[in-house]
């Protein structure tokens, strides 16, 4: 009983040891803010954190595989999903449409100055307002807002990405396949299909689960215990193939992008990946016990303060990442979706 009792201790010590919004701050200069990604994709930058820590390109990535492991990537695909239009007594408005609540009620953040009965109208489409809280409002369409997206909408790139005047198709991953994100996956941005056909020469099993990321991956923690933070919801699917492959791996689980992290644990009890659909809100931060059996994590470098970084250094220790960070930033890597990445084993 005694030593029951100083296990449960230590846990909640380590539970408690990093919650505070403050722990996950970091001096980043706005130069290494990435404003154009690398071309070719897989020519950006790869910092490893094993046992040590080691600086390589993205494409080395194939030298750390071994025959039997699995890697997960998500297969979501970024909507044009930023809109514009006018009121119907003239003004400008911006939408961003976030998702689908039921028939032709969809959620969307506006720019604009609107109440409840406002008509909008979007290149002779419209759309009423039905209720609107804290910038989000429920707004219900004429006919299927994602015809309006293909017609007129554009990519809604992060807003720290100001200076970026490429094809916006670059904003997708080479995998994207299931419509329904308004933010890509950006540890996937930086494979190409000759490194992913590479893996799979040499014995990798590339699994596609999905999870439609949406606005709350920008969304700020204003929290000092985050702990009192609630995650936006966000639609995945994990079909009954990808996982009897991931629970049959006979090498190391690999996931690609955060996004993965959150489906994969969403979906998990007792180390087997379970197949099925729905949405979570799962908040992933220093304390958490993974479930899945993950070994390895591909990701980007994240925003400070944000969810991301909180479950990155869930994944890898707390002490670990920021030390990594700090690192980063003396080494000039570029950070956020057109940056670089970084491989990190437990």
């Amino acid at each position: 009983m005694i030593l029951g009792s100083c296990q449960n201790s230590i846990k909640y010590e380590v539970r408690l040891r990093h919650v505070l919004l403050s722990d996950f701050d970091y001096e980043l200069p706005k130069d290494l803010i990435a404003q154009q990604p690398a071309e070719p994709r897989d020519a950006s930058r790869l910092m490893v954190l094993d046992k040590g820590l080691e600086h390589r390109i993205f494409r080395d990535l194939l030298e750390y595989f071994s025959s039997g492991d699995v890697m997960v990537i998500n297969d979501t695909r970024v909507l044009k999903a930023r809109i514009f239009g006018r009121k119907d007594t003239g003004g400008r408005i911006e939408a961003l449409i976030l998702r689908q609540i039921e028939g032709d009620v969809w959620e969307a953040l506006v720019k604009g100055r609107i109440r409840e009965g406002t008509v909008l109208d979007f290149s002779g489409h419209t759309a009423r307002v039905l209720r609107k809280d804290e910038g989000k409002a429920e707004l219900r369409f004429s006919e299927d807002p994602r015809a309006i997206m293909e017609e007129q909408g554009i990519y809604p790139l992060p807003p720290y990405i100001k200076e970026y005047d490429g094809d916006l198709e670059r904003y997708q991953t080479v995998f994207a396949d299931k419509d329904g994100a308004v933010a890509a996956p950006t540890a996937g941005l930086h494979f190409t299909p000759e490194l992913l056909k590479e893996i799979e020469k040499k014995g990798v099993d590339i699994v596609n689960i999905t999870l439609h990321v949406g606005w709350g991956t920008f969304k700020p923690v204003k929290v000092e215990n985050i702990e009192e933070h609630r995650m936006e919801k966000e639609w995945y699917e994990i079909s009954r193939d990808a996982a009897e492959r991931i629970n049959g791996r006979e090498g190391r689980l690999f996931a690609v992008g955060t996004t993965s992290v959150r489906t994969l644990e969403s979906a998990s009890v007792d180390g087997a990946v379970l197949p099925g659909s729905g949405e979570t809100d799962l908040f992933i931060y220093p304390g958490y016990e993974f479930k899945s059996g993950m070994d390895a994590l591909i990701t980007n470098f994240h925003l400070p303060k944000s969810t991301l970084l909180m479950l990155v250094s869930a994944f890898a220790g707390h002490d670990r990442i920021m030390n990594a960070y700090r690192i980063a930033v003396r080494e000039r890597y570029r950070f956020f979706s057109f940056g670089d990445a970084m491989l990190i084993f437990r």
